[in-house]
Formats: structure tokens, sequence, C-alpha cells
């Protein structure tokens, strides 16, 4: 969803990859499951689903959230929680760094988040904690003594 001319688009995806079905953890499906019953209890009507247009996050009138609202409410739920803001994207990197740290392999790591190439995976978008560099460098010195 982009705005274009002043007006909100639904433009295709990058790349005909991009349209595939996402794994989620447990916990984040079950989060969508909670958002969307709540929304069925507050707008819908019986017999008529909601959202209407089909989008999981949008105003409350069903349609397309401005990309403008997203960032300013998510930065504010940051906010909230006391939470470092990052740009949404971000969260892309988060997980790319998390599943690398869990030592989950980069082929999977790359399938998951949808990268054509494995060096996209590691080189752009994960990134070492420094207490992982720590750790590493214990057990290297374990290893050496």
């Amino acid at each position: 969803m982009q705005r274009v001319d002043g007006k909100l688009r639904e433009l295709p995806t990058k790349t005909r990859r991009s349209n595939r079905t996402v794994p989620l953890p447990p916990r984040a499906l079950y989060a969508l499951a909670e958002h969307h019953r709540r929304l069925q209890e507050r707008y819908g009507t019986p017999g008529r689903l909601w959202p209407p247009e089909g989008y999981v996050f949008g105003t409350r009138n069903g349609t397309p959230l401005e990309p403008r609202n997203l960032t300013r409410m998510w930065n504010e739920l940051c906010a909230d929680h006391g939470i470092r803001v990052v740009p949404l994207h971000g969260l892309r990197h988060t997980c790319v760094s998390l599943l690398l740290a869990l030592g989950v392999h980069p082929r999977i790591v790359m399938e998951v988040v949808g990268h054509s190439a494995m060096e996209m995976s590691m080189n752009v978008y994960g990134h070492v904690c420094l207490e992982a560099q720590r750790i590493a460098l214990d057990h290297l010195d374990e290893q050496l003594s």
C-alpha cells in the first residue's frame, strides 16, 4: 500500500516471489486471531465478515491504513511500552538477527523472510550483537586453554 498522486494505492509486490505464504510463530498467529476476533466483535455483523476490504490492519471502516498513520501508531506503541523506536522495516532485520543468533540455519532464515539469496539475509539483514561476539570469543578462549 503506497500513496501515489495523493491517493492510497495497492501496488504489485517487487517480485513474483514476494507473493507467498509467510510462516509465523504460534504466538504471532494467536495475536492475529485475537485481533481478528476483536474486530469481528466490534464491527462485524451476523453473516458479514470483518474487515470488508480484507486488510488485517485497517481503519475502523476496514479500509487500508495510511502508511504515515501506521508509522505514527508504531512510534506511539513503542513510547507507551518504553521500547526504543526503530523503523518498522527494522523488524525484518531484528527477525533475521534473532533467528541467526538462535542458531537457525541461514538457508531457513532466508526462506522465512523471503530473500532470494542467502547473501542478503547474512550480509544486509543479519546483524551480530556484541553479546554474541563475546560468547564466541569466550568459547574460543575456553578451547584454547
